[in-house]
């Protein structure tokens, strides 16, 4: 996808609709800064604003990844580019997504996961203070449950989150 042309077309097609930046900025609830640097093609507009962006500007998404108006006979060829662009320029990878949620996952449950292993380690000590190899065969024994536990737990957060059910990706 050429982002220049995109940009300039967001440009021609806000100035048609009588917009400045702020108003369209306003509307969509971003900054105009934001505004400004699509139009300059430094970056696009998010996945979640493109529908509404369309709306304001009087065009649908293929018009706005192709960069221009589209007639009947220009449409298809240009959506089934714009799709493939699209899909093999994706930001993200299954790999990124799964790290992604893995990293995420973990920074929701820190003070559970530290809470934990110290409690692990408070059992080791107690047990090595009183001498009770019970005790310390008890801790030693729940690092790894706890290990185990916590990866479960985190994949099956992972799945759901970048996978929709049905073994596809979201």
């Amino acid at each position: 996808m050429d982002q220049i042309k995109i940009g300039k077309f967001i440009a021609s097609c806000r100035k048609e609709q009588g917009m400045t930046q702020a108003a369209l900025a306003e509307k969509l609830g971003i900054s105009d800064r934001t505004v400004s640097k699509w139009e300059t093609g430094k970056s696009m507009p998010d996945l979640d604003k493109i529908s509404e962006l369309c709306g304001y500007l009087g065009i649908d998404v293929n018009e706005l990844l192709s960069g221009e108006k589209l007639t009947m006979e220009q449409y298809k060829e240009h959506a089934e580019r714009n799709l493939i662009e699209t899909l093999s320029s994706s930001s993200f990878t299954l790999k990124e997504k799964i790290e992604f949620y893995k990293k995420k996952w973990l920074k929701e449950h820190i003070v559970f996961m530290v809470m934990l292993a110290v409690i692990i380690v408070a059992m080791l000590v107690a047990g090595v203070i009183m001498k009770n190899s019970v005790v310390i065969a008890i801790a030693v024994v729940l690092f790894p449950v706890f290990h185990a536990i916590r990866y479960n737990s985190m994949m099956i957060y992972v799945e759901r989150s970048v996978y929709d059910g049905s073994g596809n990706q979201q």
